[in-house]
């Protein structure tokens, strides 16, 4: 059984976004280019196990290393070049495409 104060607190907006607790201590682009490499290496693998390649073809269709692949599979690893994603994409069958977006309002 819940106390009134409890209930009180519950009507009550406690907080704000996480986007909100990540802007203010400072982590949301990095957080926010975390989840972008993921879900680029989420596309890469989608796209690759498709067409039932594996990462040593998909490696050699891009002319790279098969660590150059490992560095571009690793979602925690954010520092590509446009080049390399663009290859990597290709090698897959699928263009890069980018785009801007501005930022949230505050």
């Amino acid at each position: 059984m819940k106390t009134v104060q409890a209930m009180k607190i519950n009507e009550q907006r406690i907080g704000g976004t996480l986007d909100d607790f990540l802007r203010e201590e400072g982590l949301l682009a990095e957080v926010n280019r975390r989840a972008a490499k993921k879900l680029l290496v989420l596309q890469f693998e989608d796209e690759r196990k498709k067409r039932r390649m594996t990462k040593l073809q998909m490696a050699k269709r891009m002319r790279a290393s098969p660590a150059t692949l490992e560095k571009i599979l690793d979602p925690n690893d954010a520092a590509l070049t446009l080049d390399t994603l663009e290859r990597a994409a290709n090698a897959v069958g699928c263009d890069l495409v980018m785009s801007l977006q501005r930022f949230a309002k505050a």
